[in-house]
């Protein structure tokens, strides 16, 4: 029988950061979000990717607007400079309404200050870093929510790989909760392999042969 070799092992590990755009602020609480997030960190594991950390945005004091900072008291700026940190973005949420959170809104609109944060060849600070959606939900919503995501996150400078989003969906207005399943469904957990493998590729590209910009 021929013998597939394990995939290469990369000597740059790759950072990569999680947002949870659950309602939920307690941290304590537990969130659907958070399980498919961890899918997706074995997932990345197997790509040489560190999730370095998931952050509960509800748990912190994210301020409206659409500056990179909004004075006192706001925590934006300590997260936005560990986002930029990471070579990967998962962005993760609930469908609520067939569409993202208002928690994921709330970081988006705080993401357009990118636009005017550019550098000499007119750069946004996110070119060169790769996002992917994880979504979760008991109503359909998925595709128009990663469809939202994906369009703002573009906007202000991402780059989405092929298949970057992984998402479950329950019955509508169903009682199971991605988080009450007993096992991760197999389609989810095929998803989540392509996707990190995807996204951990792009993401090496991009590192190694940066955007040019202007001129």
């Amino acid at each position: 029988m021929e013998r597939i070799a394990p995939p290469a092992r990369h000597a740059d590990m790759l950072k990569a950061i999680a947002l949870n755009c659950t309602l939920k602020a307690d941290t304590a609480e537990p969130s659907s979000t958070d399980a498919m997030i961890a899918v997706l960190k074995t997932a990345f594991e197997k790509q040489d990717v560190e999730i370095t950390e998931t952050v509960r945005v509800a748990a912190l004091d994210i301020k409206p607007g659409v500056t990179s900072d909004e004075g006192k008291g706001d925590q934006w700026p300590a997260l936005r400079e560990k986002i930029l940190a990471a070579d990967i973005l998962i962005f993760g949420g609930p469908i609520w309404m067939g569409q993202i959170s208002s928690i994921a809104k709330r970081v988006l609109e705080r993401m357009d200050a990118f636009i005017s944060e550019t550098d000499d060849q007119g750069r946004m600070p996110s070119y060169g870093k790769v996002a992917v959606a994880a979504i979760v939900g008991n109503e359909d919503g998925a595709h128009f929510s990663s469809a939202q995501l994906f369009q703002a996150l573009n906007d202000v400078g991402y780059t989405i790989p092929a298949g970057g989003v992984c998402y479950w969906v329950g019955e509508a207005m169903g009682s199971t909760d991605f988080q009450d399943l007993d096992d991760t469904p197999d389609k989810v957990d095929e998803t989540a392999a392509m996707l990190a493998g995807n996204a951990a590729h792009l993401a090496r590209l991009l590192k190694e042969n940066p955007y040019p910009g202007e001129g």
